[in-house]
């Protein structure tokens, strides 16, 4: 039985499996604590078990070096994987500024996918853009992600993170993600700015009307309206956002491999 196992290969299959699990614990949808621990090692596994053949490793050296690439195949999986999540993230942090204009911002809940508190409408949104992923098989471009990511960061070499590129890089993609929230963000809660504005001046005219107690619901009325109205183009914004986190992805593993 060990004469059919060729113990060379070893090495090299644990590089590529470290990779894909270290990627899988980070990235959107597939580290999510709902999906089985087992299952992630077995889909981890199976599936380094397919791309360790389209894999050129013939100079990786099995010698004190090796603990450090193994290092590196987790940082880079890591890496990868929480770019991704930090971008998508831009749906609740839109939720999050929704609901304080709102008023729904103590009213947060469990997210039971990540265990952390979320949003009401950052939870709303963040579902619908989970959804909208996996109708366009947005996972099967994540998982080609990650193949892909052989062909820019070679598995024997080492990554330069002395590179400032590397830093300036991921700043950049948190302002990206900011940026998209806010344009997410922004219907709603210029929608709702106004209705303070009529708030304010119904106050000053109508001086026995009041406005605390009339605001809260006419503002939650205001913005289920908005976000039935600009839901299209919240949907516009999700493609947007996934492109974008595609593309960051991409950008970071050209960096990573020193393209």
């Amino acid at each position: 039985m060990l004469e059919l196992i060729n113990l060379s290969a070893i090495p090299v299959f644990l590089l590529v499996f470290i990779r894909i699990a270290a990627f899988f614990v980070t990235l959107p949808l597939f580290s999510y604590t709902t999906i089985p621990t087992p299952f992630k090692i077995g889909f981890s596994f199976f599936l380094a078990l397919i791309m360790y053949y389209t894999v050129d490793a013939s100079g990786v050296p099995v010698d004190y070096n090796y603990v450090l690439l193994l290092a590196k195949e987790a940082i880079v999986g890591l890496l990868i994987g929480l770019l991704a999540y930090i971008i998508l993230s831009a749906v609740q942090i839109a939720g999050g500024f929704i609901d304080f204009q709102m008023g729904f911002a103590i009213a947060n809940v469990i997210d039971p996918q990540t265990g952390a508190q979320s949003p009401l409408i950052g939870q709303y949104f963040y579902i619908i853009a989970l959804l909208f992923l996996l109708s366009v098989n947005g996972h099967h471009l994540l998982i080609d992600g990650i193949f892909y990511s052989y062909q820019l960061i070679s598995v024997e070499g080492f990554i330069d993170f002395q590179n400032e590129n590397i830093a300036e890089f991921i700043i950049q993609s948190f302002n990206q993600m900011f940026l998209i929230a806010f344009q997410m963000a922004i219907p709603i809660v210029g929608c709702l700015f106004l209705v303070d504005v009529a708030l304010g001046i119904i106050a000053r005219t109508v001086p026995q009307l009041n406005v605390f107690v009339v605001g809260l619901p006419l503002k939650i009325f205001v913005s289920f309206a908005a976000i039935l109205v600009f839901m299209s183009l919240y949907i516009v914004l999700v493609e947007n956002l996934f492109e974008a986190m595609f593309t960051a992805m991409r950008d970071l593993m050209r960096l990573f491999g020193g393209a």
